[in-house]
């Protein structure tokens, strides 16, 4: 990965390797979505890093909270 300056806003580039199915499967997707393959994998990256930093951030509040209230949901399951 390389670091460009563009108009005082930093980026990376990087290349990502797909299989033929993976890359035909991509360019439809973006032939139907009219936009361009980049946009599309762009979009899918940060819904990932989204999905995965929620679930990240609510496994450590119950990591946290069920020792908490460990003697009450006991009672309760019973």
């Amino acid at each position: 990965m390389s670091s460009l300056i563009e108009g005082g806003i930093t980026s990376d580039t990087m290349t990502l390797r797909l299989d033929d199915d993976e890359t035909s499967a991509l360019r439809k997707r973006a032939d139907l979505e009219e936009r361009s393959m980049q946009e599309i994998a762009r979009a899918a990256i940060r819904e990932y890093i989204e999905h995965h930093s929620r679930r990240d951030l609510i496994d450590g509040i119950l990591d946290r909270e069920i020792p908490r209230y460990a003697e009450a949901l006991e009672r309760l399951g019973r």
